[in-house]
């Protein structure tokens, strides 16, 4: 349909709708973002044991369920990510590129998430706000960072 459309349009790399959820039941995940119209989500809903533990289940508070697809896809091919906090607010995990980006490309990312971490950052925070830092690959041991000369924080804060 539209959304069909919208999102080849926009780039998507894989499209479709029971087809597309039958080959991600099979074992296919060669994605890194999932984005579903409302209408498609009882079908999606099937997937959450496949899609749920990899962070890859649509979902409306992070902009992967919407009737906008179009949109949604060219946010996320320009590289827009989400980050989760852990439950506490504690420790934050956030995808910085792959291993084919360029090292000033991660460089550029690393950079961005610390400056986007000091925008969000509360009012009620005192003292150092980031206390450790580590970047790591998905499956590797993390490499620390020391925070003070990654970022220098805003004397006051």
């Amino acid at each position: 349909g539209d959304a069909a459309t919208e999102a080849r349009a926009a780039g998507a790399d894989h499209v479709g709708a029971d087809d597309l959820v039958a080959e991600i039941d099979g074992g296919m995940l060669d994605f890194d973002v999932a984005i579903a119209t409302p209408d498609l989500m009882a079908r999606v809903a099937r997937l959450g044991r496949v899609l749920g533990p990899r962070g890859l289940m649509p979902n409306p508070k992070t902009g992967t369920v919407t009737t906008d697809v179009g949109r949604a896809v060219s946010e996320f091919k320009a590289g827009r990510v989400e980050y989760r906090t852990e439950r506490q607010g504690a420790n934050v995990h956030v995808p910085l590129g792959k291993v084919s980006f360029e090292p000033a490309a991660l460089l550029q990312n690393f950079t961005a998430v610390l400056d986007e971490l000091s925008r969000v950052r509360p009012a009620s925070a005192k003292g150092r706000y980031l206390r450790r830092v580590a970047v790591s690959s998905s499956m590797g041991p993390g490499v620390h960072i020391d925070p003070a000369r990654a970022r220098p924080e805003p004397a006051g804060r």
